[in-house]
Parts: structure tokens; sequence; C-alpha cells
């Protein structure tokens, strides 16, 4: 190359790169969000779900994109973390959907509803077969975009003072439950409750309360029901695999660069996975230490579960007659979780339950 022909290439690349630079920097602006959690930091799990979202987001955009995570109660209750960003107090929020079936009971089947779908199943649902998408023509009647983020697994039926052995022992039962589940189990006697997770202890231990459910092994330790009450049960059939969403107020979300929205939505489906893999992880060892310091462990019987499942497809038809959203969310779930236990009872549920009657061989 002449060198008069190297420099005129030479000057060419160094006034792109003139041009490139601004349009890369405008393209990165500095932003600060605010994240309300429905969680108190003392369930690192549950609540650590948001702090990964904003670890990922801020070092993927060289801390240009900066999420504050506040605990339930530092700036609004827990329970109103969507209110909080449906109205623009904070941009975002990370709890459960269904703790707002009092506005919409539709709110319930994209988190979990009494027998629905399992971890992974609602992983494929919502990623794979169309859940997302119906989920967020849904939430953006609240102003706000959904992702998943986080799962809980198969969660446990719950603590109880008393034995649970036919569905009469469950009559005038005060149980804290979450969401719509308590509407199925008040077909079958019980008197749900509706409590966060800060005030479930406190209930139970004065008696304001019979029995509660939370999540599991791993964070039921931790908030000390072992010591309030002697049965726990299993297994969570209203939470065969719960989604934890944040939730984006959805102007907000718009207002984002697109390269910001894609890390956004790419932090949450890490963070989705690094849950359910971290409660996989620690419920093993706190089942075993709550057994071994004396809990009950106690299986719901086949009369409680099938009781249970028939006044949940009753309020499922009840509830379709008014709700024509839920209505086709729900159908659009029973479908595909007809299709997944075909093929789970083919590979998976035999594989499993091979392996778990081979664990206690010699």
């Amino acid at each position: 190359m002449k060198r008069r022909d190297f420099l005129k290439v030479s000057a060419a690349g160094a006034a792109a790169t003139a041009v490139a630079s601004p349009a890369i920097a405008q393209s990165s602006p500095e932003v600060k969000w605010r994240l309300t959690s429905s969680f108190p930091k003392s369930l690192d799990t549950i609540y650590g779900g948001a702090e990964q979202v904003a670890k990922y987001v801020a070092e993927m955009t060289d801390n240009k994109f900066q999420i504050q995570v506040f605990a339930a109660g530092e700036i609004v209750p827990g329970l109103q973390a969507l209110d909080a960003t449906s109205n623009g107090t904070v941009e975002m929020c990370h709890t459960v959907s269904y703790y707002y079936v009092g506005k919409d009971p539709t709110f319930a089947i994209f988190a979990s509803v009494p027998f629905g779908l399992n971890a992974r199943q609602q992983n494929s649902w919502l990623y794979q077969g169309g859940g997302n998408e119906l989920a967020n023509e849904f939430f953006k009647k609240s102003n706000v975009i959904g992702f998943p983020c986080g799962n809980t697994g198969t969660q446990m039926g719950g603590w109880f003072r008393k034995e649970i052995k036919t569905v009469a022992d469950l009559s005038g039962l005060k149980m804290r439950i979450g969401g719509i589940a308590g509407q199925v189990l008040q077909k079958v006697g019980v008197v749900p409750q509706q409590l966060a997770g800060g005030d479930i202890y406190p209930a139970l231990e004065k008696g304001t309360i019979d029995a509660a459910e939370w999540v599991g092994p791993y964070d039921d330790e931790k908030l000390g029901f072992a010591k309030v009450a002697k049965y726990y049960y299993y297994p969570g059939f209203w939470e065969g695999g719960p989604t934890v969403h944040a939730f984006a107020n959805l102007e907000k979300f718009n207002a984002l660069p697109k390269n910001y929205q894609a890390i956004l939505t790419n932090a949450t489906a890490n963070a989705n996975s690094w849950m359910a893999a971290r409660y996989d992880m620690q419920n093993p060892a706190a089942l075993k230490r709550l057994v071994a310091g004396g809990t009950q462990l106690r299986p719901f019987t086949n009369e409680v579960l099938e009781a249970c499942l028939k006044a949940t497809n009753e309020l499922w038809a009840e509830v379709s007659g008014k709700n024509a959203d839920f209505k086709k969310s729900i159908d659009a779930m029973q479908a595909y979780r007809s299709d997944e236990y075909l093929w789970w009872q083919v590979a998976e549920y035999t594989y499993d339950s091979f392996m778990i009657r081979s664990r206690t061989r010699g």
C-alpha cells in the first residue's frame, strides 16, 4: 500500500472512531432505579433473587445501570410492591403475582395455582409455551411488564399444631395461606389468612392462626416455625413450582435503551435459575436438621388431596364463568400441563421414582 493511501485509510478509521464513540456513550446513559421487594432480607434466597438482578445489570453495563434493592417495608409494605411499581413510586419490584388475586384472580396463574405446573414445566410454559406473552398481555393492564425471576420448586404443605388425617380435620382451621389457594382451602373448611412472611411466626406463636405455609425447609427453619408447630406436611399442592416475578413499570421499561432492556431481561432469567438451584441445594440439609430437632414430617392423605383437587376444579369453573382473562389463562395452562405430564410419566417420573427407591439400598 502506498504511503498516501495508508494515511487516507488511517484518517477515515479515526473519523469513524470519533463518530462511533459519542454514539456508544449516548446509548449507555446513567440510569438509577429502585426496586422494592415483598420479602425481608433475612430470607436470603428469595430476597436474594432481586440482589442477583441488580448485580448482573450493574456488571453488564459497567455500573451505568444501577438498581437499588429495598426490603419489604423499607419503601412500602411487602404486599404493596406491585402497586408501587404500577403507579411509578418505584421503577421495579420483586414479588409473587398471586399476592394480588384481590385485584384479579388471573394474577395467580402466572405464579402458581393449586395443582398447577412444577418448576420446570412452569419455566417451559412461560419461556417456550406462550405463557410470558399471555402474562404480559394481562400485566399491561396494571402498567407493568413481568419477568420470571425465581422459583422455589414444589413447596411444603405447611406447619400444623395438630395432625390432619381427614378432610374433617380442616374444618375451622385458621391457616396462613396466600393467594387463590386460600379460596380452594376455604371450600374444604379452612379459614384462610393472608400474612406477609415476617408476620407469620408471631401469629402462629400467639395462636391467632392454627397453621401456616411459607416456602420450604430452608426458609421455614429460618422463620422458626418448628418452635411453635409440631407437624410439617407435604406437598404444598397449591405451589408445585411458583414463579417469583420481577415487575418493571411499563413506561420506565419502554424508555430504556434497547440494550438495557435486553440486559434486564437476561439478568432476571439468570436470577430465575439461580434461585431454583439455590433452594435445591439448601433444602435437603435444612429438612434433616428440622427432623433431627423433633419435627414430625407427614404427607397429606389421598382423601385430603382428592377433596382439594375437586374444590380446585369447582373454583376454576366458577371464576372462569365471570372472568374472561382468567378463563383464557387457566385453559392455556391446563392444556400445557396435560401434555407435560404425558411426557413426564414416560421418562422423568419413571426415572425419579426408581432413583428414590434405590437411594435407600445398600
